[in-house]
């Protein structure tokens, strides 16, 4: 088969655009060397733990904690999990258009590299005239913003509820307009000082969400007003403080529910909600589902 052609392109304004998501998930793997593949749709592997190298045309890449690599349609590649204890990876499957028909792996995925396919299988690539195609880049940068909405994108496609595809469809359109202009970010360097802080703040965050985040403290650490921390924070990442911090809680509950047998209690204070009435209404309210129920459906799917 003849993959040079890959992936198929054609000229289409960004505004025409309309992306549909086949797929998101996370998954934790062991380190080692997946099966050489293609794709006859459009992936983004995101890391969130660990390390992440792909081949492709001809070369190696590494993906480290906060990139994500773009496996473009009918383009041969091979994952391997580098990093000794594993990786943790979110996984986003979507064409631009929707005109793929998706029923099964086998639509999505194929290991069979000398078989000659129907090239009307394949998803094509839109190139609009104020912007580079995504697959002129394997590797991108996730920022705060962005990663919350590839997160947001797999609850939503993990709960299916009603009008979730419209839902997924926005936040994709979302994140594609965020990683291709990713390389314009900040290029005058005006914030670069607010802007390093509040990664840091982030990543902190994320390693700590149990902790104290409180508006005082985040002010305090900007060495801004609180009403300013507030407004340079979510210009920066995306969220208000506030908000960071609940989504990265309710995400690591998430995680927790499916990974751990600990009590609902025990989750809740594990991420800073030692009350578990006050846990289960904040969960409620930003998932849909209580926590009881969101592990049972969880481990069902």
């Amino acid at each position: 088969m003849d993959f040079a052609r890959f992936p198929l392109q054609r000229p289409l304004p960004a505004k025409d655009w309309s992306p549909t998501v086949h797929y998101a998930q996370y998954q934790k793997l062991p380190p080692g060397t997946l099966p050489e593949r293609y794709i006859y749709d459009f992936e983004l592997i995101c890391v969130c733990k660990g390390k992440l190298a792909t081949d492709m045309r001809g070369a190696r890449y590494t993906i480290g904690e906060g990139e994500a690599v773009v496996l473009p349609s009918g383009v041969p590649h091979r994952n391997a999990i580098v990093s000794a204890n594993g990786a943790t990876l979110l996984g986003i499957h979507f064409d631009f258009d929707g005109r793929l028909r998706i029923l099964t792996e086998s639509d999505m995925v194929s290991f069979d590299l000398d078989a000659e396919p129907d090239l009307d299988k394949f998803a094509e690539e839109p190139i609009a005239p104020d912007l580079d195609a995504l697959s002129s880049r394997a590797v991108y940068a996730c920022g705060p913003e962005c990663f919350q909405l590839m997160d947001r994108l797999v609850g939503e496609f993990t709960m299916r509820r009603t009008g979730y595809e419209l839902v997924c469809k926005s936040l994709m359109l979302g994140i594609l307009a965020m990683l291709l202009r990713s390389g314009d970010e900040g290029a005058d360097g005006s914030d670069s000082v607010h802007r390093e802080r509040i990664r840091k703040m982030v990543e902190a965050m994320e390693k700590e969400p149990g902790g104290s985040w409180s508006a005082e403290r985040v002010a305090r650490e900007l060495k801004v007003s609180e009403d300013y921390a507030s407004k340079l924070f979510k210009q920066i990442a995306g969220l208000p403080p506030g908000r960071m911090i609940q989504s990265i809680r309710l995400r690591e509950a998430r995680r927790l529910l499916r990974e751990t047998d600990w009590s609902v209690e025990t989750v809740g204070a594990k991420i800073g909600y030692p009350d578990l009435h006050y846990f289960s209404r904040v969960f409620t309210a930003g998932e849909g589902i209580s926590p009881r129920e969101y592990r049972k459906l969880s481990r069902v799917l």
